[in-house]
């Protein structure tokens, strides 16, 4: 082993920590790896920025943007109208299905489940499905055929341009495809059979008529008419009467700990958990008020301006995560007060203005009417509620769907690269007014970008050090006397069992180079092995952290984590005996 091997594997190590704990954020790690890389002096200086301008970077950041033109100019408006006409659960996922299977190939799978979640979780609760019978299936349909298109997801691009620098002709747009198509059948059969009667039955997390998500927590100040004034939450029975307990007393400075004996005066803020319907019955019977410290851009509430209860979920990757109430920009939560926040699995005892925000945690707003759009739009939250998608804009919405369909026809038929092709029809998307142009920056995951770019170069230093080479010789060229056959199994289970625990898109860069090096081991077409490491990054069931998707539903759906594990890692195990078999027949050793 040189010098330069033992550094890279000493970096590469370091980094698969720091993704599985999520000590750091992603990007920041690819940010570290690339310094490490550049000051060590493993890479060069141009190929330290070449992820920068790599296509599968250019490509996936104008995928977001054509992603968020298709949302804002309306051309999915129909898709809630379809799923509602759905009469029996069964029925309801086959369309679920049918749509994910025209829609996902080509659009970014965050931006597919955003859009879609909200709707699924609406159109269940009308035909008495358990919203958390649909969500997995979501977040799993939409990785399924994500990865039947080249463009499908960010992996399957990653993949190809690294393969590209190393010397492969690359990928076209539908190679995938087939296999692709063979895994989604068999995966939406496994849904609809085994998967079905495998996941659990939580009403509790199902979209109501009153926003119920759940048990909120807000505060509620005693004022000047109240009832319960003089006298204490203990006499008043508000547990007994409405299911609504008072976890902290606040008078000015002090806070009681124990405010059940605590005898209530006039303007004292009760901090409180309860169902929605219930906080709003007793504060209209006894003369309580929500606390309006949490309102945001409060001076856009005009008079007369027609307000809607608004429930809103913190996006995995959001901005807004880490932040209170207090410190939220104004620019993300438009004209909206904040009544209560929900977080899953946890009773919160501050006051809301010192709440950081986490993942799933949902916000209870009244927003003014007019800023739905506006809220629908924003990439830091996901809106939940029973609202129908937005109308769409006349012409653009049409005009949206020619676009994308001239930028994937246009690269599958070689006329220009999908670089080329997706970032003219962000430009003409925009120049038409489908999304305004801060919109157009605001769409891109910049997170992913930097991912992209500062990981790339990992796997450049992982080639051309020699580390690839060597980890296959010690651990792959240890069943290599067993065929190719036997290697391609074992290279598609370490990347099944490796993009469950980190970004799937660092997963992919670390093996594609030693899918290129096992290939020259065993003195073969390298194809096979770089389709494993696709399918298997592209794919991931067992965990609710393995993919951005499963973490989205995990937290809307109410699920725990062995969900995951007890109805994905069977789908894991399908994909991995059908990839070993069929990858080989479509793409020979």
């Amino acid at each position: 082993m040189t010098i330069e091997i033992a550094l890279v594997l000493l970096i590469a190590v370091v980094a698969i920590f720091l993704f599985a704990t999520e000590k750091l954020r992603i990007d920041v790690v690819a940010l570290l790896v690339l310094c490490a890389l550049a000051m060590l002096q493993l890479i060069s200086p141009t190929q330290a920025l070449s992820g920068f301008s790599n296509q599968a970077t250019i490509t996936v950041a104008a995928m977001f943007i054509l992603a968020a033109g298709l949302q804002n100019s309306g051309a999915l408006s129909g898709i809630g109208r379809l799923l509602s006409q759905a009469k029996s659960p069964v029925s309801f996922l086959m369309v679920l299905f049918a749509i994910l299977a025209v829609v996902a190939p080509f659009v970014n799978n965050t931006a597919v489940v955003a859009v879609f979640m909200p709707l699924v979780m609406s159109a269940a609760a009308n035909i008495g499905m358990s919203a958390s019978k649909a969500l997995i299936p979501l977040s799993y349909v939409s990785q399924m055929a994500g990865v039947c298109t080249l463009v499908g997801t960010s992996t399957n691009l990653l993949v190809n341009a690294m393969a590209r620098d190393m010397g492969h002709p690359g990928f076209s747009m539908f190679e995938f495809t087939p296999l692709g198509v063979i895994c989604f059948i068999a995966g939406c059969v496994y849904l609809l059979t085994v998967g079905r009667w495998l996941l659990p039955e939580t009403r509790s997390t199902e979209l109501v008529e009153h926003y119920e998500l759940g048990k909120y927590i807000t505060e509620l100040r005693v004022m000047p008419n109240s009832s319960l004034i003089g006298s204490s939450v203990e006499e008043a029975k508000l547990g007994e009467q409405y299911g609504v307990y008072v976890l902290e007393l606040l008078r000015g400075k002090e806070t009681s700990w124990s405010p059940r004996s605590q005898v209530l005066v006039e303007g004292d803020v009760l901090i409180a958990r309860g169902d929605w319907s219930q906080l709003e019955k007793l504060k209209k019977n006894t003369g309580l008020e929500i606390n309006s410290e949490f309102k945001l851009k409060a001076q856009t509430l005009e008079e007369g301006t027609q307000h809607v209860l608004t429930e809103v979920m913190i996006a995995p990757r959001s901005r807004m995560i880490g932040s209170t109430l207090t410190r939220l920009d104004r620019r993300w939560l438009h004209s909206s007060t904040v009544l209560a926040v929900h977080r899953r699995g946890e009773i919160l005892r501050k006051r809301l203005k010192d709440v950081r925000l986490n993942v799933g945690d949902v916000l209870l707003m009244l927003t003014a009417e007019t800023e739905v759009p506006a809220l629908r739009k924003d990439r830091n939250i996901i809106v939940l509620s029973q609202r129908g998608a937005d109308k769409g804009k006349g012409w653009r919405a049409p005009f949206a769907l020619a676009v994308m369909t001239l930028v994937i026809g246009a690269s599958a038929l070689g006329w220009a690269s999908i670089a080329i092709t997706s970032l003219i029809g962000a430009v003409a998307m925009t120049l038409a007014g489908c999304l305004e142009s801060d919109e157009a920056y605001d769409a891109i995951d910049w997170r992913i970008i930097i991912l992209l770019a500062g990981l790339l170069p990992l796997g450049v230093a992982m080639s051309q050090s020699g580390a690839a080479e060597f980890i296959v010789a010690h651990s792959i060229g240890l069943v290599s006397d067993s065929g190719p056959w036997v290697v391609l199994a074992v290279l598609y289970l370490m990347a099944l069992l490796l993009t469950e625990f980190m970004s799937n898109a660092a997963a992919a860069v670390l093996l594609t180079p030693i899918g290129m090096s096992t290939a020259t081991m065993l003195d073969v077409d390298a194809t096979p092995f770089l389709i494993a490491v696709t399918f298997a990054a592209s794919t991931s069931f067992a965990t609710p952290v393995g993919y951005q998707t499963n973490t989205m539903v995990y937290n809307a759906g109410g699920y725990k984590f062995t969900d995951f594990v007890k109805v994905g890692l069977p789908l894991n195990l399908i994909f991995w005996v059908l990839g070993v078999v069929f990858i080989p027949v479509f793409w020979p050793f």
